[in-house]
Order: C-alpha cells, then structure tokens, then sequence
C-alpha cells in the first residue's frame, strides 16, 4: 500500500498544512482536502505514516457525510479529485482526498460525550461536572451518561491543545441561535451514528464536529466526521465500565508514548518502533470495516 507523509502537489496552491491534512485552492471557491497518514499524539507530529490511515479517515468521513445528509448538508461537491490536479499528482488523492466548498470555519469545536471518559472524566472528577454540566453522583470512568451532553471547545492553533469551554462562553463567541442551532444538529447526529454503530458492535463514547458557513450563510458540516481520530470508537463486546475501555485508534502509540520518561510531550517527536505501526495500522483498518461491513478501498 502506498503511504503519504507529506503531499507535494505543485498545480495547486497551498493553503496550509494541519496534523493531518493538506489543503490547496482549487479556484476561490474550492479546496482540495488530501488526508494524509500522518499520525498526531498529545498535539505532536509523530516522524513516521501509518500507511493507508489517510484512507480510512477520508473513506470513513465519506460513509458517514452520505448516512447523515439528511440531518445538515456537508462540504461536499462531488467533484473527483483526480480531475483537478496534474495528472503524474493523480496518486497521491486516489482514495484519500476530496474536493470540498470552501467555506467561513466557525472556530468553535461541536463535542458530544455520551459516556464519561478522557478530559470529561478528569473534570468529573475534580468537579462532578463536565465544562459546567452537572452530572449525577456516584459515576465510573467509561459509564453511559443519562444523555448525551454538548460540551464545546475552542480550537487551538497547530500544536495547541483545544481549550474546553461553557456554553455561554460559546454564545458569546458565536451568538445564541447560531450555537443553539449547533448544539441541536451535533446532538442528533451524534444520536443518528451511535444508534448505527450500535449495530456493528461499535460503541461511540464521543466526537467532536466542525462546522462552516457558506456564501449564504448556510450551516454545513465540514472537515473529518465521526473518525477513529475526532472520535472514540470502542467495541462493544468488551466494553466494561470502571476502567478506559481499548478503542479504534491510536490508542497504541499513545500508550507506547506514556512509557517514555523522557519525552516531554513536546516536538521533536520520538521515532514509533515497526511493531507500534503496524498494531495502530490494524486499528484503524478494522474499525472501517468493521463499520461499513467493506475492506478499505486502497
């Protein structure tokens, strides 16, 4: 399978560079959006590709952008990226790229939690709240919550980490209607995926949306959606409260890092041993087909 770090189209302008992805104009109202197998852990670059995770976030994003359409519309143009870039730049967007509007990014990050795990736990524990919302007495890590809660953050800088924030903070930023409208939408298809997942044994503790306006002011849904990198997925079948249950992601890398005494959490990242690669690889490969019952289109 062919790997990509670092796209490196040159009959496209570039925008920028995220963890992740790589973005390039295609026209003024365009982007081309190449997910690459770049990996991110404690907001620091990792220095080697877990080949074909690209693939699947982008194949992921795409499964779900059809599944839910009918709650908000998405970045989507149907425009193959193929037909955009040079042709010898054909390679590197097969099967992890799209070509999406381009659109006003509301800088706030749409989190839904239905169970109680990572910061979520932390502040429930120091607080019996998560970002303001009081929870009942008595939880365990990785419980259900009675309902799913909307707990908005501020989106950081590249190598920043996200800043949890009120609601009413949020209102502030962005306006009442505007939040309340996505506080709502996130909710349901919060709702509309865990119900899904539910049916492929796949537990979805929690996500985070982003959203953006267009030229008329129209909410769509935008960037990854419903991943094993803006979510946790965790199987069902072992799924047990009290403890972090395993999940579909990066989970190994994260635990390879926890061991290191001398790595300080910050760049330069540490080289990942083979055998840490490939564990995440297999991760990631089995939540996309274990999601939409199909092998990775490679």
């Amino acid at each position: 399978m062919n790997s990509l770090y670092q796209s490196t189209i040159t009959s496209l302008a570039l925008l920028g560079r995220g963890k992740v992805r790589d973005n390039y104009a295609v026209g003024d109202d365009k982007i081309l959006i190449v997910t690459t197998d770049r990996l991110s852990a404690f907001d620091v670059v990792m220095n080697q590709p877990i080949p074909g995770k690209g693939m699947v976030l982008n194949q992921m994003t795409d499964f779900w952008f059809d599944k839910l359409g009918d709650i908000v519309p998405n970045h989507l143009t149907g425009i193959a990226p193929e037909s955009v870039v040079a042709p010898g730049e054909a390679e590197q967007v097969r099967g992890r790229a799209v070509v999406a509007k381009r659109l006003e990014p509301i800088m706030v990050e749409a989190v839904v939690r239905g169970y109680l795990i990572g910061s979520g736990w932390k502040d429930y524990q120091a607080t019996g709240s998560i970002c303001g919302i009081r929870l009942p007495e008595g939880l365990r890590q990785a419980d259900k919550l009675p309902e799913p809660i909307f707990t908005p953050a501020a989106k950081a800088d590249l190598g920043e980490h996200d800043e949890n924030i009120s609601y009413d903070d949020m209102e502030r930023r962005i306006g009442t209607e505007l939040s309340a409208t996505i506080r709502d939408i996130s909710i349901r298809l919060y709702q509309a995926a865990s119900e899904f997942a539910a049916t492929r044994g796949i537990i979805i503790a929690d996500t985070k949306f982003e959203f953006g306006l267009d030229t008329h002011g129209e909410l769509h849904l935008m960037d990854e959606v419903l991943t094993a990198d803006s979510s946790r997925f965790w199987p069902a079948d072992s799924y047990q409260p009290g403890s972090s249950p395993p999940s579909f992601d990066k989970q190994f890398v994260r635990d390879y890092l926890e061991t290191l005494t001398e790595w300080n959490k910050t760049a330069p990242a540490p080289n990942l041993p083979p055998d840490i690669i490939d564990k995440t690889q297999a991760k990631y490969f089995e939540a996309i087909e274990r999601l939409t019952g199909s092998k990775l289109k490679a």
